[in-house]
């Protein structure tokens, strides 16, 4: 780890204080830098906005897409307090990240009471299992939404 690392770890755990602070939301920041430059950077803002998917990591996230005008961030690092949650560690596969440091585990975070290992253990039982009900219904014609899109000549990959 680099100078530089140590740098932009410490700007995600200061965004973390700031948020908590400002009662945004939970005590975690994120930075993504692309270049040994901070390109965007977010803090917790699930009471701030009343969403529960604007976690640091997600605000961070879309700030640096927009900014890169890109829905992948193949060339940037993100910086994050926190061991990231399933929902931030499925963003950042999508964004195809590079890599990511965290300060805290998600074991710390639990003991903050953050666990979210009801999330893990809910992705690993059967869809019939899970405590939340889900339902498959209209099938054949969301897969025709499928079928419409492998046949379309000028669609974005």
């Amino acid at each position: 780890m680099t100078e530089r690392d140590e740098f932009f770890m410490k700007r995600a755990i200061a965004l973390a204080k700031e948020g908590m602070h400002k009662n945004a939301g939970g005590p975690f920041g994120a930075v993504v830098v692309k270049n040994d430059e901070i390109v965007a950077e977010g803090y917790n803002k699930v009471k701030l906005n009343h969403d529960p998917t604007a976690h640091a990591e997600i605000v961070a996230i879309r700030e640096a897409c927009n900014k890169l005008n890109d829905s992948e961030l193949k060339d940037c690092t993100l910086y994050t307090s926190c061991e990231p949650c399933p929902m931030c560690l499925g963003a950042i596969y999508w964004t195809r990240l590079k890599m990511v440091y965290f300060g805290s585990s998600h074991k710390d975070a639990a003991a903050a009471n953050f666990d979210d290992q009801f999330i893990y253990d809910e992705i690993e039982k059967n869809i019939e299992d899970r405590k939340v009900s889900f339902v498959q219904l209209g099938r054949e014609e969301a897969i025709g939404v499928f079928k419409e899109w492998q046949a379309k000549e000028n669609k974005t990959e």
